[in-house]
């Protein structure tokens, strides 16, 4: 006979209580750590895909992603003829909200840099990518727009020919690809009257419409096989005016630089979250042996040892963690999925948060286990 499931089954409504309790922390505490984990992925989505070996930035800058960078537009040629460099692409992004059929819609304008590419990085789950360098777009699926819709930014439509997936920024905008040209033409979109007061404080008799080769935010630039890429880094960065990072320096100035105090946050509400856990856990196995403290001391007099009142007591710990993580586990693989944010899930962070939940809750019954062992056999008698 187990004496943990019979104790549990005389007080099964509040067992399923605390387990019920315990998993909706569980379940929050997965949450957390998914959507810091989904923040990290939608980060680096551009800086994975993309392809590039080396980025070339605004000196004394570290963007185009940790911050704002502006390079002028030819700067592709002058990078393209360093030796090492197999090809040069360049780059811009930024976020802007439009008015699409009478809502507002904001969205992260990124630009290819077509023809040298044509966004076949870009995951597609409709549609085809860009064939000309304007007027054309690739929007991700979370813009809610199709192929074939047109959607007018500033003073030009544009065609969707592409639809993606799981393409968004760390804000949770969804990308809309276009070429750089247009990318330019609508980030220098201004009203009349400001077009009119730039022509006569700078004297230029076409401002913003295309004669002024403008800014991008980076250049792209891939490697030739074998080439040493430190070598290439350190001929662009000895010219002064500009700053050359590698993948991995984007991606140490964004999980450590834009997101390090949101992982500091995160870490802080998972801590205090499994500590609440624990604190519940030990109230109630706390409680339920307060309650039969005649019956242990029962069993001390007809000589059960103490090991078999600590076995039951860990027991009933054990399984209100076990059940509160199956539930946890339950709710999150069926209600994040249906996020509007990325929710990334994963095994390592499972197997972590299930040891250290049955720890807490080993470690929660430590207050009954030592009331339970302070009862004498003689209390049978009061």
């Amino acid at each position: 006979m187990n004496l943990a499931i019979k104790d549990i089954r005389h007080n099964l409504l509040r067992f399923l209580l605390t387990v019920l309790g315990v998993g909706l922390l569980m379940a929050a505490t997965i949450g957390m750590l998914g959507m810091y984990r989904g923040i990290v992925y939608e980060a680096l989505v551009v800086i994975d895909g993309i392809g590039a070996d080396l980025w070339v930035v605004e000196g004394g800058k570290s963007g185009p992603f940790a911050e704002s960078s502006a390079v002028p537009a030819n700067l592709d040629r002058r990078v393209a003829g360093v030796v090492g460099v197999a090809g040069t692409r360049r780059f811009i992004q930024y976020n802007q909200q439009f008015q699409v059929d009478g809502k507002p819609l904001r969205m992260s304008i990124t630009g290819v840099d077509f023809p040298s590419d044509s966004g076949s990085w870009i995951p597609l789950i409709a549609g085809r990518y860009l064939q000309s360098n304007r007027y054309e777009a690739i929007a991700d699926k979370t813009l809610g727009l199709a192929v074939g819709d047109e959607i007018k930014l500033g003073r030009d439509s544009y065609t969707i020919v592409g639809v993606s997936t799981g393409q968004v920024d760390m804000g949770g905008d969804g990308l809309l690809f276009v070429t750089v040209a247009d990318a330019q033409v609508i980030n220098r979109l201004l009203p009349s009257e400001a077009v009119l007061l730039n022509r006569v404080a700078k004297g230029k008799t076409r401002m913003g419409l295309g004669e002024d080769t403008g800014s991008v935010a980076a250049v792209i630039v891939e490697t030739l096989p074998g080439a040493d890429k430190d070598v290439v880094r350190d001929a662009i960065k000895r010219w002064g005016d500009v700053e050359v990072l590698t993948k991995q320096d984007q991606e140490t100035l964004l999980l450590d630089g834009r997101l390090g105090k949101l992982r500091v946050q995160i870490l802080a509400f998972t801590t205090m979250t499994l500590l609440i856990c624990c604190a519940v856990i030990a109230l109630t196995i706390y409680t339920m042996t307060i309650e039969k403290v005649a019956q242990i001391a029962l069993l001390k007099l007809i000589g059960a040892r103490d090991r078999v009142i600590i076995g039951m007591i860990a027991q009933q710990a054990a399984l209100i963690g076990f059940c509160g993580l199956v539930l946890a586990m339950a709710i999150s693989f069926t209600i994040y999925p249906r996020f509007p944010r990325t929710v990334v899930i994963t095994e390592s962070d499972l197997g972590v948060l299930s040891a250290v939940l049955m720890a807490l809750s080993l470690a929660a019954s430590w207050f009954a286990i030592r009331r339970a062992l302070a009862v004498r056999a003689q209390e049978v008698l009061a």
